[in-house]
């Protein structure tokens, strides 16, 4: 095998937002920088409503249980093993011709901030969807666990799209960000020519208190703002607005990352609570958490990436980029930049993070670091990922 040989690998990834699992089966060849990725397939497969119940309850520390979280684990095994089974027969690939499979997994828990115990420094993350699990039932390599090394080398072990972003979106005369917002938004400053490294972090909450809202609303029957039609019959509230966006999360300088354990269920419970304190309408409040993510993700483009960088356009994926609310926020309060949805790149926008780990995982396949420090933080370039062989490597 040469480094240039065209591999199939796929990608998975479940967010924040637990919809489903994104199964992206991507044919990739080359080396950094010249690294040629296509998709040759893409789909999102939802989780049975038990399981997504389940994944909900190792959220919260209350219900969470050890015998739980082992057993979610295992059975996460299970489910995107056939999700990627599925995938492949509808894009008719056989398994044998699949080289790896990347799989984020699901995250439970993300501490980036180091945390004094028994005399250590500790940051820790757990993602699970045990891979020992998927590779026994593809027959397929599979790679894992791709944070901790990151985190092991002094990293936040997020962002670590950043790495591919620079690899695929970088143009050779004009600065861009490439953002994605799902549960969580994150973005990442590309320099025209690549002629200095990416900045990348995590600006804030991306869908995860609108979807939550919705929720509460709807008593569960929409899982999130569909084409932005609540938030676009409501308003703005400015006053509870500027109360929320007095988080330090905002005002800190990256590298940073964050999620669920800051703007997850005990979250939307406040927002909730405070809204109905303050009198506003259900989609008075769904607006303005529209508002909150648009405000909070313009900002940190204000703050952190065009005092010091020339951008002139911006590429967003992820579910709220067909949020048409808060795209045009987001364009409204950044009129110089350019706003386009991931897809005018050629990769589609809910396919991106599937496609970025299969990236990852074909990276840490040919044994080549795959982080980028100046997004996350880390003391060096690292190979992330965890690899559990298949059958052809086993034989």
């Amino acid at each position: 095998m040469t480094a240039f040989e065209n591999l199939i690998c796929v990608g998975l990834m479940s967010g924040t937002s637990v919809d489903g699992i994104d199964v992206a089966v991507v044919e990739i060849a080359g080396a950094p920088p010249e690294l040629a990725v296509q998709v040759v397939h893409f789909e999102t497969v939802p989780f049975a409503d038990e399981v997504r119940k389940r994944i909900f309850r190792l959220f919260d520390p209350e219900q969470a249980t050890v015998p739980e979280l082992s057993t979610m684990n295992v059975l996460l095994g299970h489910v995107f093993a056939d999700a990627t089974l599925l995938a492949l027969r509808r894009a008719g690939i056989a398994p044998q011709d699949v080289t790896l499979i990347a799989s984020h997994g699901q995250t439970i828990y993300h501490s980036p901030v180091p945390v004094p115990v028994a005399g250590y420094e500790i940051t820790s993350t757990l993602q699970i969807g045990e891979a020992s699990v998927i590779a026994e039932k593809t027959g397929i390599t599979t790679i894992s666990d791709f944070r901790v090394a990151d985190m092991a080398a002094g990293g936040q072990g997020a962002p670590l799209v950043p790495f591919v972003d620079k690899l695929l979106f970088t143009s050779p005369d004009r600065g861009r960000i490439a953002a994605n917002i799902g549960g969580i938004a994150n973005l990442t400053l590309l320099p025209a020519g690549g002629a200095t490294g990416p900045l990348g972090f995590d600006t804030g909450p991306g869908n995860m208190i609108i979807d939550g809202l919705v929720q509460k609303i709807t008593g569960g029957a929409e899982r999130y703002d569909r084409d932005g039609r609540l938030a676009g019959r409501g308003s703005v509230d400015e006053a509870f607005l500027a109360k929320q966006l007095a988080v330090p999360y905002f005002a800190a300088r990256p590298p940073k990352s964050t999620g669920r354990e800051l703007f997850g269920a005990q979250c939307v419970e406040a927002w909730w609570q405070e809204g109905q304190e303050a009198g506003l309408r259900p989609e008075d409040l769904v607006r303005t958490a529209t508002e909150y993510t648009a405000r909070t993700f313009a900002d940190a483009v204000k703050a952190f990436v065009l005092p010091e960088h020339e951008v002139a356009e911006l590429f967003v994926g992820g579910g709220g980029a067909y949020n048409p609310v808060l795209m045009d926020s987001i364009r409204a309060q950044l009129p110089g930049l350019k706003v386009q949805q991931q897809e005018a790149t050629g990769i589609p926008g809910d396919a991106k993070e599937a496609v970025c780990f299969a990236v990852l995982g074909y990276e840490c396949y040919h044994h080549r670091p795959n982080n980028l420090p100046s997004a996350t933080g880390a003391t060096r370039p690292v190979v992330l990922g965890k690899v559990v062989w298949g059958e052809e490597a086993r034989s």
